[in-house]
């Protein structure tokens, strides 16, 4: 068993400076097996809360510190998990991160995070730290230009692999996503019920699952009601504020100016509406704008934005769900699990000319 030194005045009374504190010695002063000290140490639920709190007490009374590493050696597990995701800033990452976190670690599990930024070497060079932490597992929103092989050489090294909000094809890896083409669809024919028939889609990034399959929704809403997509303008690439910020001269500017614009996510309609604002043009009744992801706020802007709730709490619970399953040794199926959107109506998509909710200012 791999022991610790104290940490210098926080040592027991008793034990003379400059001992190696061992479990044994907290098993000893508790009355317990040095394995349930091992496993409390761990929030191991195999151990009663009550058993786990006076095991933590004790250890820290004695200035005992957990070697994870040395553990790690033992159990062949170092109870880490990495997540890596494409935009740490968006609120919809900070969801699922915050659900995952909750999650793992209430197994014991603890979360290293990389904010890729959809660069893959960047993501390349996390994925290799982690192995070389032999970390347990990775949960991972694919960057731009990775290829499955990339994942498949890790699964078929045993190593746990979780994908979240895009698909990889050919990755032998469980993927938990939005079904992104749906919540596309619907929040378009939401548009086109209320009589729009001018409807631009701004932003997404058709290299990946999400951006195709959002684009797809919107396409396939229009020539369900009978409207070329061709004839709309569809602009690509948008992610952020920033972005849809920057976009609204091109909107304003187009010889069909658009009545509705479905924007990729929450961010990007974020950004659009102050700026549509700002030209003279009141978002809702001069351009209805609706977003995807219903992030924290979307609700309380003026318009309150409409939006495709797309769950990341479920995603975040169901990712981490599958990550324990294969840490626990669970052979997990490569199955895609496709979390059914919602989409939230609200004041920023009435129909052409019409207000909903108060002006700004008002």
């Amino acid at each position: 068993m791999s022991d610790n030194p104290g940490s210098g005045s926080g040592a027991h009374p008793d034990e003379p400076r400059g001992r190696r504190l061992t479990l044994g010695d907290i098993a000893e002063r508790l009355g317990i097996s040095t394995a349930t000290v091992s496993l409390a140490l761990r929030d191991s639920p195999l151990v009663a809360k009550t058993t786990r709190d006076k095991v933590k007490d004790m250890a820290r009374q004695v200035g005992y510190i957990y070697n994870r590493s040395a553990a790690s050696l033992r159990t062949s597990r170092t109870q880490i998990v990495g997540v890596a995701v494409h935009d740490i800033m968006n609120p919809y990452f900070a969801e699922i991160f915050s659900t995952l976190e909750d999650e793992l670690e209430r197994q014991g599990q603890m979360v290293f995070i990389c904010n890729h930024r959809d660069n893959v070497e960047r993501q390349r060079v996390f994925i290799d730290t982690l192995l070389q932490h032999r970390a347990d597992g990775l949960i991972l929103c694919a960057s731009v230009g990775t290829r499955a092989e990339e994942i498949n050489r890790l699964t078929d090294q045993g190593i746990p692999v979780t994908l979240i909000c895009r698909d990889l094809d050919g990755a032998r890896a469980p993927t938990v996503r939005g079904d992104d083409e749906k919540g596309a669809f619907l929040v378009t024919q939401h548009l086109i019920r209320q009589g729009h028939r001018r409807i631009a889609m701004a932003g997404g990034r058709r290299e990946t699952s999400t951006g195709r399959d959002r684009n797809a929704g919107w396409r396939r809403a229009l020539e369900t009601a009978g409207i070329d997509p061709a004839s709309q303008l569809d602009i690509p690439e948008l992610m952020s504020q920033t972005d849809g910020q920057s976009v609204v001269p091109r909107l304003l500017a187009a010889p069909e100016r658009p009545s509705a614009v479905m924007c990729f996510n929450d961010m990007v309609a974020l950004g659009m509406m102050p700026a549509l604002r700002w030209a003279g043009v009141e978002p809702g009744p001069g351009m209805a704008v609706t977003g995807y992801d219903d992030v924290d706020g979307a609700a309380a802007r003026t318009p309150s934005l409409t939006t495709v709730a797309s769950h990341p709490d479920r995603i975040g619970s169901m990712a981490a769900s599958l990550m324990l399953r294969q840490v626990g040794g669970e052979d997990v199926p490569a199955t895609r699990h496709l979390i059914d959107p919602d989409v939230k109506i609200r004041d920023s998509s009435p129909p052409p000319g019409v207000r909903h909710g108060r002006r700004l200012g008002a």
